[in-house]
C-alpha cells in the first residue's frame, strides 16, 4: 500500500502561481502511476493530469494544458502539480491519487486509481 498526503494549497488571486506536493509513504514509489484530480463544490471530481511511473509520459486536461505541469521525483517519493496562471474556474479541492496496476502509460480515468490522498484546497480570487 501506498499513504498519500498533499500540501501547497492556498488562496491565490487570479494569474497567480500555486506548487502543489504529494509526499508518499509504503511501497516503492516508481512502482505507481500518478495522478492529480480536483473536485468543485457541487460537481463531480475531474481529471487534471497524469504521469506513468518512471515520469517519461504525462497527459493534462485539456483545460489546464498549458497552464499546468504535472511532474513526479521518484527519489524524493514526491509528486507534484505546478499551477501557473491560475483562474477561478480552478477553484476545487485537489487530489493526489495512485495506482499500481503495473500500466506503463497514464491513466486518466478516476476508476482506475485505488489511492487517495486527503487533498488541499485551492482558491483562486477574481
Amino acid at each position: 500500500q501506498v499513504q498519500l498526503v498533499e500540501s501547497g494549497g492556498g488562496l491565490v488571486q487570479a494569474g497567480g502561481s500555486l506548487r502543489l506536493s504529494c509526499a508518499a509513504s509504503g511501497r516503492t514509489f516508481s512502482s505507481y502511476t500518478m495522478g492529480w484530480f480536483r473536485q468543485a463544490p457541487g460537481k463531480v471530481r475531474e481529471f487534471v493530469a497524469a504521469i506513468s511511473r518512471i515520469g517519461k509520459l504525462t497527459r493534462h486536461a485539456d483545460s489546464v494544458k498549458g497552464r499546468f505541469t504535472i511532474s513526479r521525483d521518484n527519489a524524493k517519493n514526491t509528486l507534484y502539480l505546478q499551477m501557473n496562471s491560475l483562474k477561478a474556474e480552478d477553484t476545487a479541492v485537489y487530489y493526489c491519487a495512485a495506482t499500481d496496476s503495473g500500466t506503463l502509460t497514464v491513466l486518466t480515468t478516476r476508476a482506475m486509481y485505488n489511492y487517495w490522498g486527503q487533498g488541499t484546497q485551492v482558491t483562486v480570487s477574481s
